[in-house]
């Protein structure tokens, strides 16, 4: 069985809807597209670090029901799980406050032993962050020798605009580990100051060639060597929409999985590949989009493949 590696942050989303608390989940980018891939039964294991406080042993409890493997999740005790309030605007999007106390030493665990077939998913802030940057490298250094698949997905928000320019080179090496890069038209025009898709490939394509844009209601495009499609996606009254993106690269991932898309040397990928990455990754945006949750729901996987077939026809 192949296995799929999530490296990333682990936080407690708080959130609220005019002001007021509606729901608490466990959250963090590559959580919620471990928990999404684990309730479809995908061998997941999941690499972060929470703290032996109440609000971690919670975490930890909830990744365990849900069958993650959490061997590499490092525990600390000098500091505090991390906190997240996020606030639903008007349009069902979430705006962020951070409430984080880590110890001076950061992501001591084991690394995994990484053979060919294993796919890796990191990125967001925990992709840049300087502190934890010499160690976060030896875990993708390690999975990219063994030959694993590696996915980036930056997910830079505004509110690191402030340090675009230190953090610039740093995007630009994990686009150069990747084998596949997936990020919201949001995320590049922040990194590259552009929405135009095929701008922001032109600077991707330097470093990756493989790239997934994803721009809400304008779609999804894709793009590789000598490859660009652009597919519509469902119109919908979103509930909430965090978790969107993480549930789009589930859903690809599930796709590479379902359909044994591999690597080689380099990652190829056809235009049936490209068609069926999109399609669940639709599926699984749209169907997290349609509740306050940070994932997909447990009987999800029982109507995917219908759901997927009707979308690959629709797309097709």
């Amino acid at each position: 069985m192949r296995r799929v590696f999530g490296l990333g942050e682990t936080v407690m989303d708080m959130i609220f809807k005019d002001n007021q608390p509606v729901a608490a989940k466990a959250g963090g980018s590559a959580l919620n597209t471990m928990v999404s891939l684990a309730r479809t039964n995908v061998s997941s294991y999941f690499i972060s670090e929470v703290g032996t406080d109440r609000l971690g042993q919670m975490i930890m409890d909830f990744l365990e029901e849900n069958q993650l493997h959490t061997d590499y999740i490092c525990r600390f005790n000098k500091g505090k799980s991390a906190l997240a309030l996020a606030f639903l605007n008007d349009d069902n999007d979430a705006e962020y406050e951070f409430f984080k106390d880590y110890p001076k030493q950061r992501l001591v665990g084991e690394i995994p032993e990484f053979t060919p077939g294993d796919i890796l998913i990191f990125g967001s802030y925990f992709g840049l962050n300087p502190v934890i940057r010499p160690r976060l490298l030896e875990y993708l250094q390690k999975a990219k020798s063994a030959g694993a698949i590696i996915i980036y997905d930056p997910n830079f928000r505004s509110h690191h605009l402030e340090n675009r320019e230190l953090l610039i080179p740093i995007i630009e090496e994990n686009l150069q580990i990747a084998d596949l890069v997936r990020g919201s038209d949001e995320d590049f025009e922040n990194i590259y100051g552009t929405t135009n898709p095929k701008e922001v490939y032109a600077k991707v394509a330097q470093h990756c060639t493989n790239l997934i844009i994803t721009a809400n209601k304008n779609g999804v495009y894709a793009f590789g060597e000598n490859h660009y499609r652009h597919y519509m996606v469902p119109v919908i009254e979103p509930i909430s929409t965090i978790g969107a993106g993480d549930n789009f690269n589930a859903g690809m991932i599930k796709a590479f999985l379902d359909f044994n898309i591999i690597k080689s040397k380099d990652l190829y990928l056809s235009k049936e590949d490209w068609m069926h990455m999109a399609a669940y990754g639709i599926e699984f945006s749209a169907e997290v989009c349609m509740r306050i949750d940070n994932y997909i729901h447990s009987d999800f996987s029982k109507k995917l493949h219908d759901k997927v077939q009707k979308r690959i026809e629709t797309i097709n």
